[in-house]
């Protein structure tokens, strides 16, 4: 194995050069291991300003937010406050959807592992006051169920909304204010903005993307979305070393450096344990924990969580038997590619573990001839789906931005030509900032139709091709 001082070097050696290869502007990297943290930044925080990027720079962390909120409703439990079993009416009373019946039955635990059922992706902006999350509980009265409580996984933002609130009233206090109080003060952490009027105290990163591909990338119109969904990961932003210090309190079963049990012991291994298995989607893990993202790999456990936000991509990987964390943060560009170079080399060399292989669209897939099964329209509340096969016998989805939020961004529809990876499960040909996307179809029903087109979300057949 390296020591910690030679992956640090490699990485102030090539970081430069790859966030030019991969056109990320901007990036910070932390790693942990041996109790000694490491950080690195390159590139510039804006293309605008041309800020050049340090180490005490803070980025959006995106979905990572998700385990913090999990924390928070794990030290709830901790407290005997919370049953992890229990409908979230207990103790969210007005929470209410669509579906009456899966309402009064959906759990916090299938909130905390994404089975719930409900449409995830709600995006509504309810202000920027302190009851913005409360608000929103009363937008998502209309989401639709897609399938009963508990039985599929599909990646849902809304839940971990739901669970903020569950924070909020049990703590009697914003959501914003019980990071700090129960898990940013407790962790001695000073980088960290839960807001825009606080990420203006630091050096700031600015998202990048592009409205189609092969546009180039621009600094985004907006620095974050809205604060309805902070708890589920809309603006929460931090330092790459800032964000260890959480990660290494998951490592020492919940202590913070200073020996404070932030949550009690056992707890961060409770939550690292497999709930739910996933289809493979290849980008994403093989199973969920309760927060955590799983990679069950054949060398042993890898867990985390990714984050996506307006032009930022960050990223965390823990191995807990070595006591090796690896961060990466970044404002834009082929984000995913600069991510198995980056943290998979500090992985490789510090814990002997190997990142999953990505999948790549097989050099001569198999031909489609009859692509009935896939063809249709999905339904999803921020975008339009629609799976066709031209005259040729090639196989397209067709994304149509629908939401507000798009429309605001000037993101573009994409058409992306899929080929027959494995089964049922389709990728797509061209990358997307980095990745081969696969689309899996689930359950096929009696006229030989897929019901679902899974692509970390479930998204449900509403119409034929």
């Amino acid at each position: 194995m390296s020591s910690l001082t030679e992956v640090s070097g490699w990485i102030a050696e090539h970081l430069p050069a790859l966030i030019e290869k991969y056109d990320v502007p901007g990036a910070a990297v932390g790693v942990l291991a041996d109790g000694e943290v490491v950080d690195h930044a390159a590139g510039i925080l804006s293309m605008s300003t041309r800020v050049e990027t340090t180490t005490d720079s803070v980025f959006q962390i995106g979905s990572i937010t998700k385990l913090w909120t999990s924390s928070l409703v794990l030290q709830l439990v901790d407290e005997g406050r919370v049953d992890l079993d229990a409908p979230i009416r207990t103790y969210l009373p007005d929470f209410r959807i669509a579906d009456e019946h899966a309402a009064g039955r959906i759990t916090v635990r299938q909130l905390l592992t994404h089975t719930s059922g409900c449409e995830g992706d709600i995006f509504t902006d309810t202000g920027v006051g302190d009851d913005a999350v409360e608000r929103y509980l009363g937008v998502i009265h209309d989401v639709p169920q897609l399938f009963p409580p508990g039985a599929m996984w599909s990646y849902n933002n809304v839940g971990f909304v739901v669970l903020g609130r569950l924070v909020e009233v049990l703590r009697e206090n914003p959501y914003d204010v019980c990071l700090r109080r129960h898990l940013i003060e407790p962790l001695g952490i000073t980088h960290a903005a839960t807001s825009p009027y606080d990420a203006i105290l630091y050096r700031a990163a600015v998202g990048h993307y592009e409205t189609s591909p092969g546009a180039g990338y621009q600094p985004t119109k907006m620095w974050a979305l809205v604060r309805s969904n902070i708890p589920a990961g809309s603006m929460f932003a931090m330092s790459a070393r800032s964000l260890l210090a959480f990660a290494r309190m998951h490592l020492e079963d919940g202590r913070a450096t200073d020996g404070t049990q932030v949550l009690a012991p056992g707890t961060s291994g409770t939550m690292r344990r497999k709930q739910v298995d996933l289809p493979y989607l290849g980008h994403l893990g093989t199973s969920w924990g309760l927060g955590f993202e799983r990679f069950d790999l054949p060398d042993g456990e890898l867990v985390g969580h990714d984050g996506n936000t307006i032009g930022q991509s960050a990223f965390l990987r823990l191995v807990p038997e070595a006591g090796v964390a690896v961060t990466l943060l970044t404002n834009g560009g082929e984000a995913g590619l600069l991510f198995r170079d980056v943290v998979g080399h500090a992985l490789r060399k510090l814990a002997g573990r190997s990142l999953p292989d990505e999948p790549v669209p097989p050099t001569d897939p198999r031909p489609i001839d009859d692509a009935s099964r896939y063809v249709g329209t999905y339904a999803s509340s921020s975008v339009g789906l629609e799976v066709s096969q031209d005259d040729d016998g090639a196989v397209w989805l067709d994304v149509t931005p629908i939401d507000e939020l798009s429309k605001e961004l000037g993101e573009e529809p994409q058409r992306w030509e899929l080929v027959r990876y494995d089964g049922d499960t389709l990728i797509t040909r061209k990358r997307d900032i980095g990745i081969h996307r696969l689309m899996a179809f689930l359950d096929v029903d009696a006229t030989g139709r897929a019901t679902y087109l899974h692509t970390g979300r479930a998204h449900v057949r509403s119409g034929p091709g």
